[in-house]
């Protein structure tokens, strides 16, 4: 692009984003780089994975909270700081906050995840739940700091939060100096923001994608409009990036340096966080799969041949959630699969089915005999199966066999 960040107004520069690394190069882990062959191959790309879930909190946010609190003055750490945040910002705030030993306030959203409560309440941290949003938090949190003089550190949109973000950017690039392109998710715009600043000074020619949920795509909106848009609603599983609206310092830097900005759907959020479970073990929320989950649709980015990085910008997941995530990966990828099956109600017609699926190594969880709302032939009912196989095409084997037997299969599961 070669775009000069400096015309951008309050945006920090490469030397304020080198200092801000050298400031919190001490309060921070230096995060690997992980080549994917899997992913890799999956794509036809050349994959980097950049784990921020390995991060101190869990989240690439201690980077850039690290920063804004060592800029304080003492008077203003007197007076402590507040945060809103919907887990991870509030984590990141809590422990700067704590290394400092400054008081903090963090005022999060009703739904926000049990675990990320209780890790910022881990790190001496005053939590404050209240309101539906993170933009109803907001509104919250504002009110306590002029009640209590507070210094208010935003999630995002603010130049030193960037800046310290922004030593991601040159970690990446230290790291994978060849990297043809990045794949950064996007909430509030901060994360992006300052990795783009960095990446396009020291590489102009490099590729820049951000990547959304759909069922919360407030840039996406904001771009297409060509000025911020504020969503009605959010509602997604990756609650890390379910912002309202970008900010109002980072879309313009969005809009300059980054390429492209995509969605991703729920479903296939759920599928990267499998993924990533599964053949890297690496434990990864939603929020943080999704650039992932972008690469690995097809025909989305057209990177094929390229270098690419994906951040994996955190890791803290809802534990109680993770269970059905990694359920519906399985599904995904016809690994458990329920079936309906019509047999005749006569004896040794049961066994005579199952032992055509013990016969391809498939294990039946679950066998029922349910009432249906539609009629059968007499002497005919219909089993509901609940099965493990080795992929779809395992799966559609036996459906085959079962229907050149002459029994009616129908898959009850959406692909």
């Amino acid at each position: 692009m070669g775009i000069d960040a400096g015309s951008i107004s309050n945006a920090p520069t490469l030397q304020e984003i080198k200092h801000a690394s050298e400031v919190i190069h001490t309060t921070i882990q230096s995060t690997p780089m992980l080549h994917s062959r899997t992913f890799g191959t999956m794509t036809g790309t050349n994959v980097y994975l950049k784990p921020e879930n390995l991060q101190r909190t869990g989240s690439f946010k201690v980077r850039g909270a690290s920063y804004k609190i060592a800029q304080l003055s003492e008077e203003e750490r007197q007076r402590g700081v507040i945060a809103t945040s919907m887990g991870n910002h509030a984590q990141a705030v809590a422990l700067a906050a704590q290394s400092f030993g400054i008081p903090a306030t963090i005022v999060m959203p009703e739904q926000a995840p049990l675990v990320k409560v209780v890790a910022t309440q881990g790190y001496g941290a005053t939590v404050v739940l209240h309101g539906a949003t993170f933009d109803d938090a907001l509104v919250h949190a504002r009110s306590l700091q002029a009640e209590t003089g507070a210094t208010f550190v935003h999630a995002f949109d603010d130049p030193a939060i960037i800046a310290g973000q922004g030593s991601l950017g040159l970690e990446i690039l230290e790291q994978v100096p060849s990297a043809d392109a990045l794949i950064i998710p996007i909430g509030g715009g901060g994360l992006i923001s300052g990795i783009a600043l960095a990446a396009r000074a020291l590489k102009p020619g490099i590729t820049i994608i951000g990547v959304e949920a759909e069922a919360a795509a407030s840039c996406r909106a904001s771009l297409d409009a060509g000025a911020i848009r504020t969503l009605t609603t959010v509602s997604t599983i990756a609650d890390g990036i379910a912002l309202k609206s970008p900010g109002a310092l980072t879309f313009p830097i969005i809009q300059r340096l980054v390429d492209d900005v995509v969605t991703v759907t729920e479903e296939e959020i759920m599928n990267a966080i499998f993924l990533l479970q599964e053949r890297c073990k690496l434990q990864v929320e939603g929020a943080g799969a999704v650039g992932l989950a972008a690469l690995l649709r097809p025909g989305l980015l057209h990177l094929a041949g390229k270098e690419v990085v994906v951040l994996l910008s955190g890791g803290n997941i809802d534990m109680n959630l993770l269970g059905s995530f990694i359920t519906n990966g399985l599904v995904t990828q016809g690994r458990i699969a329920i079936v309906r099956v019509e047999i005749q109600d006569r004896p040794g017609t049961l066994e005579r089915m199952l032992s055509h699926i013990a016969a391809l190594n498939i294990n039946v969880r679950e066998m029922h005999y349910l009432p249906t709302m539609h009629p059968l032939p007499v002497q005919r009912v219909e089993v509901t199966l609940t099965l493990e196989t080795r992929d779809r095409q395992h799966l559609e084997q036996l459906c085959r066999t079962l229907q050149e037997r002459g029994y009616r299969v129908t898959e009850l599961q959406d692909r």
